[in-house]
């Protein structure tokens, strides 16, 4: 290799390495509470959908089809400059962490939803019948019977949904928010080695992707102990 080549070698290496420490802490500071919060918070929104959509009541249930709809027919992007960059239009003003949570949550909940109404209907009818039997409530009934039967279901499209989200926060970067991709971003720019600096980045999603893969496989087999078969 000729003393070119090899200086080369050296630098990019000597980048991969430098850069390595504050991609892992965008990730740690940025990008995993991020999913964790907008996750959390979305998994709350689409349980109440969810029930929203298995209401007898029409314009509950309508309601709640709508928002799914919006959510599910639009693309994440243009849900989070909607609110980032739209609502200031109108006088509402969101700063960036909180702007990139809205998004998130909401897009979060539209999805989830219908997983988790999925889920519910999975349940059989006569799990409903056994709660009234001894006295149960609709709420008790849902609340002690079906919702735990119905989060072992829904449990591994669940974790799909947040392996998603962990990727799709990268989108957050467009809206100033400091996570990994920001951090990439900007050593990026400042060292002129893109294409060196993003397959790192996304070398780090990839890895935290296969964690959380291993995470779901683990939890999915603690929990089939559980079910019949």
């Amino acid at each position: 290799m000729r003393p070119e080549g090899r200086e080369l070698v050296n630098e990019n290496l000597q980048l991969l390495l430098e850069s390595v420490g504050p991609l892992v802490l965008g990730a740690v500071t940025g990008t995993i509470p991020l999913a964790l919060a907008s996750f959390a918070i979305g998994l709350v929104l689409a349980l109440a959908v969810a029930l929203m959509r298995l209401s007898k009541n029409r314009i509950v249930s309508n309601i709640a089809r709508f928002y799914v709809s919006v959510i599910r027919g639009t693309p994440l992007l243009v849900q989070l400059f909607v609110i980032f960059y739209g609502m200031p239009s109108i006088g509402i003003t969101i700063d960036p962490w909180p702007s990139a949570i809205a998004a998130f949550s909401l897009n979060v909940g539209g999805y989830a939803a219908e997983i988790i109404r999925a889920a519910i209907l999975s349940v059989p009818k006569g799990q409903w019948e056994a709660g009234y039997t001894i006295g149960m409530s609709s709420a008790t009934t849902l609340r002690r019977v079906i919702l735990p039967q119905a989060a072992r279901v829904s449990v591994p499209p669940l974790s799909n949904t947040f392996i998603s989200l962990v990727k799709d926060t990268s989108l957050a970067s467009l809206i100033l928010v400091t996570e990994m991709f920001r951090v990439a971003q900007e050593i990026a720019a400042f060292s002129t080695e893109f294409l060196l600096v993003y397959l790192e980045a996304a070398l780090i999603y990839w890895v935290i992707c296969l964690a959380l893969s291993g995470g779901q496989s683990a939890l999915e087999k603690r929990l089939d102990r559980y079910v019949a078969h």
